[in-house]
């Protein structure tokens, strides 16, 4: 119960909803608790009607009226966190973007001076120094509100997995949270933080986010550092992000995606992953889903109408569907529990006696024990053949769709049948990190228990931002509330922006589909967009030299006419070699449609013209080919 801080009077246990706010009443005021989006509590502190202070005391007291959830292993007291608000003085959110933002850390991720459990009090240690994501927040302003319950040593999708008792599912305390990263994720929906760190080696960021209506981001790997952070899978473990909303959920990830060389693993972030975040001007997209037959929801008819909902929902938002094989994704999948990747898992609890374990942790750690060197090597291959077979699949579309778990079972399922069950959650999740992939997990409505339902968009690493921007658009679209607060969603601050990392050129020659030099798009990822035709204000021209010959299109319009062009989409790291391979006098510009719409493309210098012949009557380059010999005389009808 909350108290009125201005005159100590303790309010009546009435709240109710507007908006995006919650009022406690009492006799004298009424103490509102924003919503704790990023947006929301900056303009409350720039306002001066909420202080980093008044927001930590609610929040202290918030949390202890969830005490049965299980959400905590270490809660800060109000003198612990006394630090961190005194950092804050001679700052305001102008000078620090997570100004008093406070948030949760998963409890095998350090916070320094205060004790790290990973779920197994026998294991714990007290870090001297932050985990660098932590550090990264705490720099930005940030304020850790404790560390947060999981499944022992992040074993498992199911969040019962503790010695500090099953974290419960923010709706209905019954069911499962999920897991590993439960109290995270349980945090964030009850609004007890604005957002959280997990970690995610096979879902453990994305199954928690889909039962507790909340974003959850699965970033690419070596995006965020996992230094400071106790392994699992040290080769696949990524940090991940809870978030109420993609837009949290963006700034978080801006920030903490820092590259640190003390990290083995780490990767730089490329500059077409750092910008591009927000809701994308581009209309049409491609996704793909399992065929219906590789889908599974494990009896559940209700999820199953919810994922064919959302489908549609996709569909309706400009989306191009594809059905897909997904059969090297769920192969790859069966490799990290029933292949050696387990022997990873025991490298990361080698000092721990393994009576201190739980029993089905200790069971699961006991996997794979006869595996040799040979079995690694073995799986290593099977794996690079799944990686080679869904490489151009994940080039060819947007991104891929699947539900995030096929069901949600009550706590009492799974304690009776803890492995099988705890399966069937990671059957769309645990192939992601072994095949490189980055991934968001969004809320997409309820089922007919009123539980959440949750879906993940997924593409190669390294495409975070555009995942986040595609969920943010999906998610402005449904409009659902914020995790289990009942909060409204706020309108996006994010501008609009092109979300793809792929740039489409437009070409008019040797580089068409079977011609000469299109190979040079071809081996570089280029597939073909479309053919087309530009503005009705341009002369083609066939170039001296060869082979292979080559056209020049120049800009005329006084006097030109369209040309047969295509759209090819090359992946943006790619598109400086591709131009650092055009002579002169050919270079890349700015070329128009016949729609209107401006894309890079093929232009000529017009000192060229002048040993050139005009073949633009013949309308492209494919004619003038058919043609045989340069000719001025000949003429064809325009194609339409």
């Amino acid at each position: 119960m909350a108290w009125c801080y201005p005159c100590n009077a303790k309010p009546g246990r009435k709240w109710r909803r507007a908006n995006v706010y919650w009022y406690w009443r009492c006799n004298n005021m009424a103490m509102s608790i924003l919503n704790l989006t990023i947006p929301a509590l900056q303009a409350a502190y720039r306002s001066g009607t909420l202080t980093p202070a008044q927001l930590l005391d609610e929040l202290l007291i918030r949390c202890d009226s969830y005490a049965e959830h299980h959400i905590w292993i270490t809660r800060l007291s109000r003198e612990q966190l006394q630090p961190y608000l005194e950092a804050l003085e001679g700052h305001s959110p102008d000078t620090l973007p997570l100004y008093g933002v406070p948030f949760a850390i998963k409890d095998n991720i350090d916070l320094a001076a205060i004790p790290t459990t990973a779920g197994c009090a026998e294991f714990a240690y007290v870090p001297s120094e932050d985990a660098f994501v932590v550090a990264q927040l705490l720099k930005a302003g940030a304020i850790p509100l404790g560390k947060t319950n999981l499944d022992q040593f992040a074993t498992g999708l199911v969040g019962v997995r503790s010695p500090w008792g099953a974290c419960r599912n923010s709706f209905n305390p019954n069911y499962l949270s999920g897991g590993s990263s439960s109290g995270s994720a349980v945090a964030v929906a009850l609004g007890l933080v604005t957002f959280a760190l997990g970690t995610d080696t096979a879902g453990s960021g994305r199954v928690p986010a889909a039962f507790n209506n909340i974003v959850g981001l699965k970033p690419s790997k070596g995006l965020l550092s996992t230094r400071g952070v106790v392994p699992a899978c040290r080769s696949l473990d990524c940090v991940s992000i809870f978030a109420a909303t993609t837009d949290d959920a963006a700034q978080v990830l801006a920030l903490t995606a820092q590259f640190d060389a003390q990290d083995a693993y780490a990767r730089p972030n490329p500059d077409t992953n750092r910008r591009n975040y927000g809701m994308p001007a581009k209309p049409a997209f491609r996704f793909a889903v399992p065929l219906a037959e590789q889908l599974q929801f494990f009896g559940n008819a209700s999820a199953q109408a919810c994922f064919a909902a959302a489908v549609e929902k996709l569909e309706g938002l400009g989306g191009e569907c594809q059905r897909l094989d997904f059969t090297p994704f769920l192969q790859a999948a069966k490799l990290l529990y029933e292949g050696p990747w387990v022997a990873e898992r025991r490298i990361a609890t080698a000092g721990v006696d393994p009576a201190a374990m739980l029993p089905v942790i200790r069971d699961i750690l006991a996997g794979q024990v006869e595996a040799k060197a040979e079995d690694l090597f073995g799986a290593q291959y099977q794996l690079q053949a799944y990686i080679q077979q869904v490489t151009p699949i994940l080039a060819h579309f947007d991104c891929l769709l699947t539900p995030t778990a096929g069901t949600l079972y009550t706590i009492a399922e799974v304690e009776a049948d803890p492995i099988r069950l705890n399966s069937h959650l990671g059957y769309y999740t645990n192939f992601m990190n072994l095949l490189d992939c980055a991934a968001v997990a969004m809320p997409a409505g309820f089922m007919e228990n009123g539980l959440p339902f949750g879906v993940t968009l997924f593409a190669r690493a390294f495409s975070d931002n555009r995942l986040l921007s595609l969920a943010n658009r999906w998610q402005q679209a449904l409009q659902l509330p914020l995790g289990a607060t009942g909060v409204a969603l706020p309108a996006s601050t994010a501008p609009a922006v092109g979300v793809d990392d792929r740039i489409e050129v437009v070409v008019c020659g040797a580089h068409l589909q079977g011609l000469p030099l299109n190979w040079q798009l071809t081996e570089r990822g280029g597939e073909l967009v479309t053919k087309t035709y530009s503005a009705a204000c341009y002369r083609l021209y066939a170039l001296a030299g060869g082979p292979p010959f080559r056209p020049g299109m120049v800009r005329d319009e006084a006097d030109g006419r369209a040309i047969e062009v295509e759209i090819w989409r090359l992946p943006t790291a790619q598109f400086g070699s591709f131009v650092a391979g055009i002579p002169a006098p050919l270079g890349i510009g700015k070329v128009e449609l016949a729609d209107g719409r401006w894309y890079s493309g093929f232009i000529c210098e017009p000192y060229a013209l002048a040993s050139a012949t005009d073949i633009t009557q013949l309308g492209g380059w494919r004619a003038y080919m058919a043609a045989g010999l340069p000719t001025k005389n000949r003429t064809t009808a325009r194609p339409h």
